[in-house]
């Protein structure tokens, strides 16, 4: 994140002694990515976080590549997904290559008994179905239908829902989960023809500091492995932390869409981007007001990228007999575009409902045996005309 942020009890300057009333010193820890020279934030403990009491057998949550190279266009059901009380069960990794994961997770319990730390990625969880909070030592992050929830790798939390049918699609990036820099001057703030800007951030509230001593469990995730440690205290034991690596949320609904009097390409509903990836958010939105428009994309070549679309809601006017929850797949170094008829549907329309996330992997995807468990069969042959 671009945006400074700070709560709590915090020394006047870095790595200095900071009391406690009883004369203890402070924990500090720097928590952040790249090395030294990424975005990071400054956490201080009442504790040492490093009070490890056991750690248990790692459990093997690896995904099973059914399809190692694909050129076919798919599609998938992800609403078809059964819902698991338990978070982590609940997660279905559909696609992945080196650089991230993305999948389906139905929980339909909030995590009451252990903690969750993805070391690997970073994580969005796009909030198709439910509300709650996600809770860390940065403080209380809410969502509702239609956030982004951005967690960078390493943040211990806990998510608790509002409701038990809960939805999410998410990524794990194995790269930090930015903005796009086109959208930021030299000293990274948002420009005037940003699709949003600072104030549209759900950032951390209701700090809190937790000091209590036990047994609390924390499940770490690591190249596919989750390990159980059981650490002496909680984990949220801060008394302050400041800097720019924290959880937030980001409403789909407010990001601003630019128009034009023509088809505008893909790029401008980009919203966020990683390591050979970015992902859009397709939103409602004025057509294209050229009086002989067509607002209907036209066919095109996506020769360099795989491309993900997720059918958020409304009536996606590119595409027939499209569910909500449904996945489709157009590989990269096959064309196509419109489904049969939507091109002169299109044509005269002056606005669109749709709402959708659009993910474009730079390296191919591969496939899992659990997303052919939802796999719409034939989907590459729907451009046929009949």
């Amino acid at each position: 994140m671009s945006i400074y942020q700070k709560a709590g009890k915090i020394p006047h300057k870095r790595h200095i002694v900071f009391r406690q009333e009883n004369g203890d010193l402070y924990h500090e820890e720097l928590f952040g990515t790249e090395g030294f020279s990424g975005t990071s934030s400054l956490l201080y403990h009442l504790n040492p976080p490093t009070m490890v009491k056991s750690i248990g057998e790692p459990m093997n949550y690896r995904p099973t590549v059914a399809i190692e190279d694909n050129l076919k266009c798919l599609s998938f059901m992800g609403y078809d997904v059964e819902p698991n009380d338990d978070y982590i069960e609940s997660r279905k990794v559909f696609f992945m290559n080196d650089d991230m994961q993305i999948g389906i997770a139905c929980p339909s319990k909030s995590m009451t008994n252990y903690f969750f730390k993805n070391s690997d990625s970073d994580e969005m969880l796009f909030i198709h179905h439910g509300s709650g909070k996600l809770k860390s030592m940065y403080g209380t992050v809410e969502f509702e239908y239609g956030d982004y929830v951005i967690v960078p790798r390493g943040t211990v939390y806990q998510l608790e829902f509002d409701t038990t049918d809960n939805k999410i699609l998410f990524i794990e990036s194995h790269s930090p989960i930015r903005s796009p820099k086109r959208y930021r001057n030299e000293y990274g703030g948002y420009l005037e023809h940003s699709p949003f800007c600072e104030r549209d951030f759900k950032l951390p509230n209701n700090f809190e500091t937790h000091n209590e001593m036990g047994d609390f469990e924390i499940r770490i995730k690591k190249r596919g492995l989750i390990y159980p440690y059981v650490y002496g205290t909680h984990p949220f034991d801060l008394v302050g932390w400041d800097g720019y690596n924290y959880p937030y949320a980001f409403s789909i609904f407010n990001f601003e869409p630019i128009t034009g009097r023509i088809h505008m390409p893909p790029p401008i509903h980009q919203q966020f981007e990683g390591h050979n990836f970015v992902v859009c958010s397709f939103v409602p939105r004025i057509y294209d007001y050229h009086p002989d428009a067509i607002p209907a994309p036209y066919h095109h070549s996506n020769i360099d990228a795989d491309e993900i679309l997720y059918y958020v809601d409304g009536d996606f006017m590119s595409r027939n007999n499209i569910n909500k929850g449904q996945f489709t797949l157009h590989p990269g170094g096959i064309p196509h575009g419109p489904h049969p008829g939507a091109i002169e549907r299109s044509i005269g329309k002056k606005e669109t409902g749709e709402l959708a996330v659009m993910i474009d992997p730079f390296n191919p995807l591969k496939i899992t045996t659990e997303a052919l468990k939802y796999e719409v069969k034939d989907y590459y042959t729907s451009w046929i005309t009949k």
